[in-house]
């Protein structure tokens, strides 16, 4: 199965690194990054752990972090829609597709 985050996603993802790197420091910002990587590959190895959430969408919840990866799985591809902050703008990826 292949892995692919959307644009959109892949935004989310620099902000937020960059965010604990700015507001904490570098440390933070690695280990967030650290946290993303070690969930989606996670996923990808058995994407059903992941809460059903949303038009046939999932939810994985990150470690240490209040943030979720929503992603969609298809039998070519495990794609990830959106890594959303648990309080800041709920559902504002839900139009996401690509």
């Amino acid at each position: 199965m292949k892995l692919v985050i959307v644009p959109a996603a892949l935004a989310e993802l620099h902000d937020a690194a960059a965010f604990y790197t700015m507001k904490a420091n570098a440390k933070l910002g690695i280990t967030f990054m650290a946290e993303f990587e070690r969930t989606a590959n996670l996923v990808l190895a058995n994407p059903l752990p992941g809460s059903e959430f949303r038009n046939n969408r999932r939810r994985y919840l990150l470690r240490r972090f209040p943030y979720s990866i929503i992603y969609q799985v298809t039998p070519e591809e495990l794609r990830i829609l959106a890594v959303a902050h648990h309080t800041r703008r709920p559902g504002y990826w839900a139009h996401r597709k690509e």
